[in-house]
């Protein structure tokens, strides 16, 4: 099996954690470090890796300034409880970036917000049976 963690620049690693985890729906915990959080889902799975901006030399996580956050990445999610997870966002956000629609490309339903860096995400559910 291969997995792919995707790291994220953040401004604060402990806002990001618990937002992330609100929006999924996981157990509250707190990050490892103070510059480093992964959030994992219940079976163990890494779903994003958050990591403090500026902090061990890694030349595309040295600063906000260097390049605008979430330029050329789209965070994507697939959950299962996609109402539940809707709700969670709304109280997450003053507005949604986009609302919730069926993509025309999978037939899935689907709505994008904006996290606390300026991250776009997109929420979609479980492909229909």
């Amino acid at each position: 099996m291969k997995r792919l963690w995707t790291i994220i620049g953040v401004t604060d690693v402990t806002r990001s954690f618990a937002w992330y985890q609100s929006l999924l729906g996981l157990p509250a915990a707190q990050p490892a470090h103070a510059y480093f959080g992964q959030i994992i889902d219940t079976d163990g799975t890494v779903l994003l890796c958050l990591h403090r901006w500026g902090d061990h030399e890694h030349p595309s996580l040295a600063s906000p300034e260097r390049a605008e956050p979430g330029n050329g990445l789209l965070l994507f999610f697939r959950v299962d409880d996609f109402d539940g997870t809707l709700s969670r966002a709304c109280s997450l956000v003053a507005a949604l970036a986009e609302e919730p629609n069926v993509s025309p490309n999978t037939g899935t339903r689907e709505f994008a917000l904006r996290d606390p860096d300026g991250y776009y995400v997109m929420v979609s559910g479980v492909l229909p049976r």
